[in-house]
């Protein structure tokens, strides 16, 4: 698992069918790992800033997986001890030469991010193709500044390609399109966006190039402006490195 790139751990849903279908028998796992900079959906969650990231996985030999996983995580300069805590579960498995993977993903926050969430995810991979689709099911709008937000307001769907290399490497290809008013209330985008990476991972060590189509923050495009947008770069290339471990319990 990715653990720059989040979730769960966070997932990096496009191959959490792949990941989980093949370790269903591995019962008990658990990971750890430190990066650079923690991306969620080609977006900072660090402000740019290292995090360190864990989780503790179940998964059954019938295909049924439960997990959760933590990170530190910023939304200002000022704000450097807020936490994200995620809990998820799904099943996963194959038909044929497809695999599938679908599943629940509940982001669980301090006050600091304003929102609690969670998403339904379906993801389908042939070969080494996997196509992901999260939505939006429920925000507790009690711990955000009084906004309600329904089933689908928000929604990201990702296509992912992993080239396997004779060294034993894995360079990985990502497009995802993230849309709705969620999605501007919680992360501060400007607008519905792309991001773009690619990425190069090996014995737990990976590397990514990553950008979206967003413009300068500073641009509210209609959007109530955050004081802190800017600090997140959202609209620069960014270069980020990690190291993660897996084990079995």
């Amino acid at each position: 698992m990715t653990m720059f790139t989040h979730t769960a751990a966070r997932l990096t849903l496009a191959s959490a069918a792949i990941a989980f279908s093949s370790a269903a028998s591995a019962d008990w796992s658990a990971n750890a790992g430190l990066t650079n900079n923690y991306i969620w959906r080609g977006l900072t969650q660090s402000i740019n800033e290292a995090a360190v990231q864990g989780g503790i996985d179940y998964a059954d030999d019938s295909g049924f997986y439960i997990g959760t996983w933590a990170s530190n995580v910023s939304y200002d300069s000022d704000d450097v001890y807020s936490y994200e805590h995620d809990i998820y579960f799904g099943y996963a498995g194959e038909a044929g030469d497809i695999s599938y993977d679908i599943g629940y993903l509940y982001y669980n926050y301090d006050s600091n991010a304003g929102f609690d969430f969670g998403e339904l995810y379906g993801t389908v991979g042939v070969g080494n193709f996997s196509a992901t689709l999260s939505l939006l099911v429920n925000a507790e709008p009690d711990e955000g500044p009084g906004q309600d937000f329904g089933f689908a307001e928000a929604s990201y769907t990702s296509l992912d390609y992993v080239i396997p290399l004779e060294s034993g490497a894995e360079i990985g290809l990502h497009a995802g399109f993230h849309e709705g008013d969620f999605m501007y209330a919680f992360n501060g985008a400007t607008d519905d966006y792309w991001d773009l990476n690619i990425s190069i991972a090996k014995d737990g060590f990976s590397a990514m190039v990553t950008t979206t189509t967003l413009g300068d923050d500073d641009d509210g495009d209609g959007v109530e402006d955050y004081a802190s947008m800017g600090a997140r770069d959202n609209d620069e290339i960014k270069f980020v490195v990690g190291y993660s471990m897996d084990f079995e319990l």
